[in-house]
């Protein structure tokens, strides 16, 4: 198949694919739409996976690598010459180290091989900035950075050959400009019949990627900009039209079968989304939440169209043939299966180019990664624990913070605060890895897998006014938080509150307090008033909590601020206390948290909230 790239000049960029050509009247022929979404640089297995909840643990095969990944698509392709490849975002950003370490030009140059083409921008494609991210699209080195171009290593070009595939962000501006940052749409040609393929991230990404990330960018209404370009492609005689959108949804029981739709992902954002398109669209491929789905959804008009998302980190495929009239040059039917990328089928081998590189980045990383840092006495997942929203990896997180920043040269901190979505799947795991370093062992790459966004750390001076406040700010629809979101901080140890989720905005924490040593001072009391408003505290969160991200304006009031250590080196400074033949780390262990949870839950409700709060 001869494909051939062509820069359209519109008022929304475009570009165009034309794949298998040909002229006349044809009878109804299939298209083999073959998509994935939150990649996140995962050249490696993530494990086991299974095609529900209910199959057994035991049961569920591994899953997932970029050479099975390309073996998969590869098989896909070969059912249909007429077939494209698309993603739904995050496909860089938050990735394992074998990828992080090198810019995320081994994510970027594995996906070239896995025949990625059209691709929309998820909100962690912006974590390092736009220009970065022209950078990872359009190829080169980054310029002051040792580990950037190490191709030759790996078997790729050197310089870095950049995306083959295109992003596409048609909502997404460039101010400077007023035009769209990359491209807004990608269309490829199938026997004359031109399909679109618009991508986009959600307009709230300003809301939870770092300022720096999204400076002079402008994130439009995503209903509002599909919309919008229906009738420029309509002028150009396109009919067949698929939105590529991070943004997603949750299944609402327990099953979570990766080709069920349990309740209709009632009341999420990626319905909301797509009840307001126009007609004209015919399928969304989605992403952003790591969930598995594959439902139809009603538009604007009430019919019901496909909308899919394959989990995360190459583990799942989605499969959808779409049956075009050319006639009409519209599609007339959509088939889809959400498939397993499993790596014990000896049907499919593993793509050999790909794991080639695999190796290559493994051969420069392992040293690093599979260092030994430190110990803990017992898992400590990045999951919620407890109707208050505790979390075992958070704490451990927090009290890393803290002690980067205690010293009177590094902030004097007596406080820090850590965002739950930053610390990353799984945790810290207590069972050896396939490094072997032994249970409860903690290795560089582990740590880094649960902090992987290289932000800094900063403290600064919050009145006891500020921490209520922020506190508050926690829970959606409060204080300018986001209306949907509830976004529970983790505290270093000696902080302690509880909030009560049947009280009003504003007056739901109550019982902060701070213990060092023998001494305890009640911040704010059971009845939630403040009890020395304007006494200052030396606080420590990342920058991207720092500079308002996650709805945490209140930090924006802080005052003599003070930079400090990346994320990861506090975190790994913090675990050698705790690397034998010393005591390995244990949750709750610590003087100051004096034998209780960090965070308490007024009523008895049983699950930790991630939207509205009621009671």
């Amino acid at each position: 198949m001869t494909l051939r790239w062509i820069a359209a000049a519109s008022a929304a960029l475009a570009v165009t694919v034309v794949a298998c050509s040909s002229g006349g009247s044809e009878p109804p022929f299939t298209v083999k739409l073959i998509g994935f979404n939150d990649y996140h640089g995962n050249l490696e297995s993530p494990g086991t996976f299974g095609t529900s909840a209910a199959v057994p643990a035991a049961e569920r095969p591994p899953v997932g690598g970029a050479e099975f990944m390309a073996a998969h698509v590869a098989k896909l392709k070969a059912q249909n010459p007429n077939n494209v490849v698309v993603g739904a975002g995050d496909s860089i950003g938050a990735s394992p180290l074998i990828s992080a370490l090198f810019q995320d030009e081994p994510a970027v140059e594995t996906l070239n091989r896995i025949g990625l083409e059209f691709n929309s921008v998820g909100n962690h494609e912006f974590d390092k900035g736009s220009a970065e991210l022209l950078r990872l699209q359009n190829g080169g080195c980054k310029s002051g950075e040792p580990n950037s171009c190490k191709g030759a290593t790996a078997g790729t070009p050197v310089p870095f050959e950049g995306a083959k595939f295109k992003w596409l962000s048609a909502n997404v501006i460039a101010t400077a400009t007023g035009k769209t940052l990359l491209p807004a749409y990608g269309i490829k040609e199938f026997k004359g019949v031109k399909m679109a393929f618009i991508g986009m991230t959600f307009k709230a990404t300003p809301t939870v990627v770092t300022p720096t990330g999204v400076a002079g960018l402008e994130f439009r209404d995503e209903i509002q900009t599909v919309n919008n370009l229906i009738p420029e492609l309509k002028n150009q005689g396109i009919e067949a039209i698929v939105v590529l959108v991070h943004e997603g949804g949750f299944q609402s029981g327990t099953v979570s079968d990766i080709n069920g739709c349990e309740g209709g992902l009632a009341g999420s954002a990626i319905a909301t989304l797509v009840k307001g398109l126009d007609n004209a669209v015919d399928a969304v491929v989605s992403g952003h939440t790591h969930a598995a789905y594959n439902c139809k959804l009603p538009n604007a008009t009430g019919r019901a169209i496909p909308v899919t998302s394959s989990s995360s980190f190459g583990r799942v495929l989605t499969d959808m043939d779409l049956t075009i009239d050319p006639s009409t040059r519209d599609i007339t039917a959509i088939t889809t299966t959400n498939r397993l990328v499993v790596r014990n089928d000896p049907a499919v081998p593993a793509d050999a180019a790909v794991a080639r590189i695999i190796a290559g980045y493994n051969s420069l990383v392992s040293p690093i990664a599979n260092t030994v840092i430190g110990s803990i006495a017992a898992e400590l997942p990045n999951t919620r624990t407890d109707a208050a929203c505790n979390m075992p990896a958070g704490d451990l997180v927090a009290d890393a913070m803290l002690a980067a920043t205690q010293g009177p040269t590094f902030g004097s901190a007596v406080i820090a605060l850590m965002n739950g979505g930053g610390v990353r799947n799984p945790g810290f795991t207590f069972a050896s890895s396939t490094v072997g370093e032994g249970p409860g062992n903690i290795t560089y790459g582990e740590a880094f897998t649960t902090q992987p966004f290289g932000n800094s750390l900063v403290t600064m001076s919050l009145t006891a006014q500020d921490l209520k406040d922020v506190l508050e700010e926690q829970f959606a629809g409060c204080k300018g938080q986001s209306a949907t979101a509830t976004r529970v901080m983790l505290p270093s140890n000696g902080f302690k509150y509880t909030w009560d989720g049947a009280k009003a905005c504003g007056a739901r924490v109550s019982n902060v307090t701070l213990r060092n040593g023998s001494s305890t001072e009640t911040i704010v009391d059971a009845s939630g008033t403040v009890a020395n408003p304007t006494k200052t505290y030396r606080v420590t969160m990342n920058n991207f909590m720092a500079d308002g991200g996650d709805g945490y304006s209140t930090f924006l009031k802080g005052t003599n601020r003070l930079g400090g250590a990346q994320d990861i080196d506090a975190l790994v400074a913090y675990l050698s206390g705790f690397k034998a033949p010393k005591a390995p780390y244990t949750l709750g262990s610590n003087p100051n948290d004096a034998g209780s949870v960090r965070i308490q839950r007024s009523g008895t409700n049983t699950a930790c909230p991630t939207g509205a709060v009621t009671s």
